[in-house]
């Protein structure tokens, strides 16, 4: 399954690098290199295609045009706000579409994308699909690994040459030029099907004020730091509220934790990390504009982590199937509404005091504290994957093929697991 969506990945993104270089040398009379690396790949539809592909492959009907459209929008909203963060600039603009939000989606657009969304999921994926089953197993995935170490390498130049933290900057900037050059030669040959020159890229794009920066304060603003930070705070109280709410609901203690080790929940340490991130800058709005947004941004999102997990990991780990108003058990509307009221409150009640707290540690301490805990994290992640993916096994009666795997069945046995996962389902 990873290797058709890895593959679906690679073929979407070529394809919106050629659709939108074409319509950009007609509407603009040149060629443009439409994307955020140099390679021929908008990186935008290839995510598009996957994530669409992935996550609404349960929808029908209008549900699978408004899926798409969510996917689809929600991704060009994030993009949007990454390119303005890395570049300070806007490389497209809806204000005057009606119905936008901060020039960054639209109503009409994002209708355009849930239709195009159907026409991946009714027709383009058989297409593909089509392509890849002509080719050899082997052939199939040396092709896929070479395409996304060439992509490895183009975003890595790109990164560094934009950040400037490496100590060899001539060497990226040389790959960022070989590249680029590559680039230019493949879009050469579709200019003169148009009859157009290379030339810059999005000319409509608009600079936008740099936050300033304080390096004497440590994880100012929505710094990198900060985010992480969040991260392990909304992990930790997430999982001991969700606790407590078991506890008064069910009458009974339960474990809520998303890994083996210590009391944190993933799902909603994430949360709390990426509504930082993507609504620091409406943090000011009005009550009702979180809420909204908040509804909005938690539904998809909780969506988005259910299929996640029960493809990556074959388990469900929450069912709403009894709740009124659900899509598929994996949401439902007034779970949806508690996502909005947590967004209000985040950003008007506990954010800011939580944000000070955050600041007035040292700077190096900080920074020691901050990669401690992502290499705990990253630690703690690989062990509960490998745990839940013997869980899985086991139940199907596959034995452990090596020393690693007997020490996860050793030490993370079925009643361990069942203790620490006790409403995940097992799939399959």
């Amino acid at each position: 399954m990873i290797w058709k969506l890895l593959w679906l990945f690679l073929i979407y993104s070529f394809a919106g690098w050629v659709l939108e270089t074409v319509l950009a040398s007609l509407k603009q009379k040149k060629f443009a290199n439409r994307g955020i690396i140099n390679g021929p790949f908008c990186l935008i539809y290839g995510f598009g295609g996957f994530f669409i592909t992935a996550f609404t492959r349960e929808l029908t009907g209008i549900w699978l045009f408004l899926g798409c459209a969510i996917v689809a929008s929600l991704l060009e909203w994030i993009a949007g706000h990454l390119i303005e963060m890395w570049y300070h600039e806007r490389w497209w603009d809806y204000r005057k579409i009606k119905w936008n939000l901060d020039g960054y989606v639209s109503v009409p657009t994002s209708c355009v994308w849930g239709l195009l969304g159907v026409f991946v999921i009714k027709i383009g994926n058989g297409l593909c699909m089509s392509l890849y089953g002509m080719l050899p197993g082997l052939i199939s995935r040396i092709i896929i690994l070479v395409l996304l170490g060439f992509l490895a390498v183009d975003a890595i130049a790109t990164l560094t040459i934009l950040f400037g933290h490496s100590k060899n900057p001539e060497r990226w900037i040389a790959a960022d030029r070989d590249i680029d050059s590559v680039t230019k030669k493949l879009g050469a040959k579709i200019d003169d099907v148009v009859n157009r020159r290379i030339t810059k890229a999005y000319p409509q794009k608009q600079h936008t004020e740099k936050e300033e920066a304080h390096p004497e304060i440590f994880a100012y603003g929505c710094s990198f730091y900060k985010i992480v930070l969040l991260f392990f705070i909304g992990a930790f109280l997430g999982d001991i509220t969700e606790t407590i709410f078991c506890r008064i609901t069910a009458g009974y203690w339960m474990s809520r934790s998303s890994v083996v080790w210590g009391d944190f929940s993933i799902v909603w340490g994430l949360a709390i990390a990426a509504v930082t991130a993507l609504l620091y800058k409406y943090r000011n709005r009005s009550q009702q504009f979180l809420f909204w947004m908040g509804t909005f941004l938690g539904g998809a999102y909780e969506y988005i982590c259910s299929v996640f997990t029960e493809i990556v990991f074959g388990t469900v780990f929450w069912d709403y199937s009894d709740i009124p108003f659900n899509l598929g058990g994996r949401i439902n509307l007034l779970y949806c509404f508690f996502w909005g009221f947590a967004a209000v409150a985040w950003f008007k009640i506990f954010y800011p005091p939580v944000s000070r707290l955050i600041e007035k540690i040292p700077v190096k301490i900080g920074k020691i504290i901050t990669w401690l805990l992502i290499i705990f994290m990253l630690a703690d992640g690989i062990v509960s994957s490998a745990a839940l993916a013997r869980y899985n096994a086991r139940s199907n009666g596959i034995e452990a093929e090596n020393s690693f795997e007997s020490w996860v069945d050793k030490h993370f046995d079925d009643e361990r697991m069942a203790q620490v996962y006790p409403k995940a389902k097992k799939v399959g």
